[in-house]
């Protein structure tokens, strides 16, 4: 009679081996991790934008360029403070915004600081402010050169 002998030390050992090959590994759960939020921060950094992209269509930008281009292709700067509304230079568009353009002489040699800044009607929140210096020797007699202060 044939003796058969059993071996469970040896199934055991391919079981666990077995199961072994199966579960992932710290690394791989560490990668798969970091590729996850890798994705989430890339779709949030899509969301962030498109929001801000969003709230610049709902209001106009704005920025003084333009009053200091109307300055710029003056031939004459002369001292003071002016004021005027937006939709004078960019059309009805921008009505709910002023500006204030403040011409200073800065050297006596007809050299002109041109500070302009817009605002919101109603609002003292500052939308934009730039400086410029002009140099227009064709300009009248500044503060520096004995001139006048002419305020409007």
């Amino acid at each position: 009679m044939k003796m058969k002998i059993k071996n469970h030390g040896r199934r055991r050992a391919c079981r666990a081996e077995a199961q072994r090959r199966r579960a992932f590994s710290l690394l791989e759960v560490m990668i798969a991790i970091g590729i996850f939020f890798l994705a989430v921060f890339a779709i949030l950094s899509l969301v962030s934008q498109t929001l801000s992209n969003a709230r610049r269509l709902q209001r106009p930008l704005m920025d003084a360029g333009p009053v200091l281009a109307i300055y710029a292709n003056t031939n004459i700067l002369v001292e003071g403070t002016y004021s005027g509304s937006m939709s004078e230079i960019l059309g009805d568009a921008y009505r709910d915004y002023s500006w204030t353009a403040d011409i200073r002489e800065v050297a006596s040699n007809k050299l002109f600081s041109v500070e302009c800044v817009v605002q919101q009607r109603g609002s003292r929140e500052i939308i934009s402010d730039l400086t410029s210096l002009f140099y227009d020797p064709q300009s009248p007699a500044g503060s520096l050169d004995g001139g006048n202060f002419i305020h409007k």
